[in-house]
C-alpha cells in the first residue's frame, strides 16, 4: 500500500519513477548500460536465425538497482518472424559482486557472480547446479553508443561455454 501511495504522490506530482536516477556506487562500473538500445540483427547459434529487439535499462530504487527490459522478436533461418519474447532482469551489489536476476516468464536465470572491467564490460554467470546448465552474459561497450551483447551455456556437467545468441545494440537514448 505504501508503494502505491508513493508512485501515486510522484504521479501526481509530475515525476516519473523512471527519471533518471545516478546507480549507487556499487553499480558505478556498469553505468555505461543505463539507456535505451535499439538490436541490430543478432544471431541464434542453435537454429542459425536471427533476433532484433529494443532494450532499457534503468537505475531504479534510487539507484540500488538496474533494471533491463526488453522485447525480442525472432525469425527463422529463412527470414520468416517465428516469435518473440519480453524479459526483465534485475542488476543489484550484493556482498563483494553484482548479482542479476532474469525472466522471461518461462525461464529465471539467477546470476551470482560478475566480472567488471569498470566502464568497458560486465560478465555475469551464474551457479553450477546438479543437472543444471551454467549460463554467461557479458556485455561490452564496443563505442560509446554501441553494446556487443553475448549469451552463452554450459551443459550440465560441462565448463565449456557455447554460444547460445550474440547481437549489437545501439544506444537511442
Amino acid at each position: 500500500m505504501r508503494t502505491q501511495a508513493a508512485f501515486l504522490a510522484l504521479l501526481l506530482a509530475g515525476i516519473s519513477p523512471t527519471m533518471a536516477q545516478a546507480p549507487a556506487s556499487g553499480l558505478s562500473g556498469i553505468r555505461f548500460l543505463v539507456g535505451t538500445w535499439n538490436a541490430g540483427q543478432g544471431t541464434l547459434a542453435d537454429t542459425g536465425g536471427t533476433t532484433t529487439g529494443q532494450s532499457t535499462i534503468t537505475a531504479e530504487a534510487g539507484g540500488a538497482v538496474l533494471l533491463r527490459r526488453d522485447h525480442t522478436d525472432l525469425f527463422d533461418r529463412a527470414g520468416k518472424p517465428s516469435g518473440g519474447f519480453d524479459q526483465i532482469m534485475m542488476i543489484y551489489p550484493e556482498g563483494s559482486t553484482l548479482h542479476a536476476d532474469y525472466s522471461d516468464g518461462r525461464h529465471v536465470i539467477h546470476y551470482d557472480r560478475a566480472a567488471i572491467e569498470p566502464g568497458h564490460a560486465v560478465t555475469f554467470t551464474s551457479s553450477a547446479a546438479p543437472g543444471q546448465p551454467v549460463f554467461r552474459l557479458g556485455y561490452r561497450l564496443l563505442a560509446p553508443n554501441r553494446l556487443g551483447v553475448s549469451f552463452s551455456m554450459a551443459p550440465p556437467g560441462s565448463t565449456i561455454f557455447r554460444p547460445v545468441a550474440d547481437g549489437t545494440l545501439s544506444r537511442t537514448h
